[in-house]
């Protein structure tokens, strides 16, 4: 009596969860054993079917994609000349929602939440991405609108940089060059055909949580060239062979963040993968035209290297580094600051939704100097990571 009875409380618990159908929360049918009263997904001898009551779930479009991603994260920092910290803390909490609101399944409107700790240490929710995405409106293009992709870093994390729950790409690192961000308002044309890929828009430049003042608006592109002829897939970097060569960059237009003024940056990049390793290199260039004041992080170059070995059964296990280097000229004097930035690990797919990753990041500014104005000394990093995907 006591296995029934918590078998189908289990029943009640779990089937919210299972049940899916159109324009239902529900339509998975559960067994339960008239023996031992244990509650089973598919039929089978002494099983028989229990009844399910369906929980409408009310929208306008035709279906809903629930999804999340979280990085979870201990940390242990050893600055040179001061003391030590350990601490946990959560990296990013993403929340995604896609409507699907046409007849091609491949059209829908996208909203993305993800939590912020401000310098106060409170937690706030702030809007990642909330566009629409049409399909072929062009030959092989569709294109975002709304509060979009900026054309390269969603391309460098899921190419080149696997790890972004442990960093950032190079060109939106503090640590690094630290010349743009991820998302921001505007539009944003996506190109895929077997050689070329490639994505331009126009934004208004700050940034997603950037102030903007409508003086100016960003140009910016990613053309990419897949040497290997399989730029249309979906690529999984476990199963494939791929070699990318990109060109990126902006101009970016009276940039509130610059002092109303112009910059423009240009990078080139190279990812060469096969399932057992990856290595990625990358050349950045940034120009500001601003002489108001002494120093500008929009003023530099640099480059960065990544690797990652992958090995074991289904390529669960992986080795991985990274470096960063970068100068960042000043404008009056003409002296310069530079920073090298090293990252080096090893990580554990332990399932389709779960990785672990055990690394250190030490980031070295030459003189104990930076551009930024902070985090000018040397320290070093210890990380423990849970990524999760569901």
């Amino acid at each position: 009596m006591k296995n029934v009875t918590f078998s189908a409380l289990a029943a009640l618990m779990i089937a919210p969860a299972l049940w899916a159908g159109s324009g239902y929360a529900a339509g998975t049918t559960l067994y339960t054993d008239t023996v031992t009263g244990q509650v089973f997904t598919t039929p089978g001898a002494n099983r028989t079917a229990m009844k399910t009551a369906k929980t409408p779930v009310f929208s306008k479009a035709s279906s809903l994609k629930f999804s999340g991603v979280h990085y979870l994260g201990f940390v242990s920092s050893h600055p040179q000349s001061s003391d030590s910290s350990t601490y946990f803390e959560t990296r990013r909490n993403y929340f995604q929602v896609k409507a699907y609101l046409f007849d091609d399944s491949k059209s829908y409107l996208r909203t993305t939440f993800d939590t912020h700790q401000d310098e106060t240490g409170d937690w706030k929710v702030r809007l990642k991405y909330a566009y629409l995405f049409l399909n072929e409106i062009l030959p092989y293009t569709g294109v975002e609108f709304g509060q979009v992709h900026r054309p390269w870093i969603d391309y460098e994390e899921h190419q080149a940089w696997f790890m972004r729950s442990i960093s950032k790409v190079f060109v939106e690192a503090s640590e690094a060059s630290h010349l743009t961000n991820s998302a921001d308002l505007g539009v944003n044309f996506k190109t895929k055909t077997d050689y070329i890929t490639s994505e331009i828009g126009l934004f208004n430049g700050e940034g997603y949580h950037g102030e903007e003042s409508g003086a100016g608006n960003s140009l910016e592109w990613r053309l990419t060239a897949a040497i290997m002829g399989n730029g249309a897939k979906k690529r999984q970097a476990l199963k494939v062979r791929y070699f990318d060569i990109s060109f990126f960059g902006q101009y970016n237009r009276d940039n509130t963040k610059n002092d109303e003024q112009t910059y423009a940056f240009y990078g080139l990049h190279a990812v060469y993968n096969m399932p057992s390793f990856l290595v990625s290199a990358q050349y950045v260039r940034a120009d500001n035209d601003n002489d108001l004041s002494d120093t500008s992080q929009y003023n530099g170059r640099g480059f960065s290297l990544n690797a990652t070995y992958r090995f074991g059964e289904h390529k669960a296990y992986s080795v991985l580094g990274r470096y960063d280097n970068w100068t960042a000229e000043k404008t009056l004097s003409g002296s310069e600051y530079e920073t090298n930035n090293y990252i080096y690990g090893v990580a554990w797919q332990q399932n389709k939704n779960v990785k672990w990753l055990l690394s250190a990041q030490t980031y070295d500014p030459k003189d104990n100097k930076s551009y930024k104005g902070k985090d000018a000394e040397k320290r070093t990093d210890v990380l423990v990571t849970a990524e999760v995907h569901w």
